[in-house]
């Protein structure tokens, strides 16, 4: 396996990016990877695939966040290390928790592309909320080691009632997004997140 980053926006290098891709074939990211291509094609738009440095099925933790944004397609990954802020600041977040990568899993509520080529980042719609909830259960399917579920932002946090109930018991902790955009808003924005985290790196402890 390589090294792991240890500062954000990692894949901004182009020997980077073409090394992360060389990894999309790893076993432990493959029936994920299958799961992306089925809802792609099913929703006609691009699902970005697990980061393959990340713990794929054999995550511990995921971490639901809203959808991919508009930048997505430079890496087709959804990965801490892409070069914006809310990547940026998730990869902050995360080492100061302590949370190792390989035990970590990030996708989003919305999981295909929602943004029309050359558009703004946007909120996904009730309706795109509505569609991608029946992707829920696949995803879980695939990660029978799951400890703990972090739901970033409202939309993520929307999907609370139905992870209960396809996985009674399991903890499930909201935290804000975090686009820089918010946590720029309160210095609590932030502290709720380091919370958060650190209350989902105790149940992985």
């Amino acid at each position: 396996m390589p090294v792991e980053p240890q500062a954000p926006k990692s894949l901004a290098d182009p020997e980077a990016l073409a090394a992360r891709r060389a990894l999309i074939d790893a076993p432990h990211i493959a029936p994920i990877r299958a799961l992306a291509d089925k809802i792609a094609a099913e929703r006609g738009a691009p699902v970005p695939i697990p980061d393959p440095l990340d713990g794929g099925v054999g995550a511990r933790m995921l971490l639901l966040l809203e959808t991919p944004g508009p930048a997505v397609l430079r890496t087709g990954f959804v990965t801490r290390d892409s070069a914006n802020g809310t990547a940026a600041n998730l990869f902050r977040f995360l080492q100061e928790a302590g949370i190792k990568r390989a035990d970590t899993l990030i996708w989003n509520a919305v999981p295909w592309l929602i943004h029309a080529a050359g558009a703004l980042n946007r909120a996904p719609r009730r309706a795109e909320v509505a569609a991608a909830a029946p992707y829920l259960a696949p995803l879980l399917d695939l990660l029978p080691r799951l400890t703990v579920i972090v739901l970033a932002g409202r939309y993520a946090g929307e999907a609370a009632p139905a992870i209960t109930a396809l996985r009674p018991g399991l903890p499930l902790i909201a935290i804000p997004h975090p686009s820089p955009t918010y946590v720029c808003t309160s210095p609590e924005v932030a502290a709720r997140i380091r919370r958060g985290l650190s209350e989902a790196a105790a149940f992985l402890s």
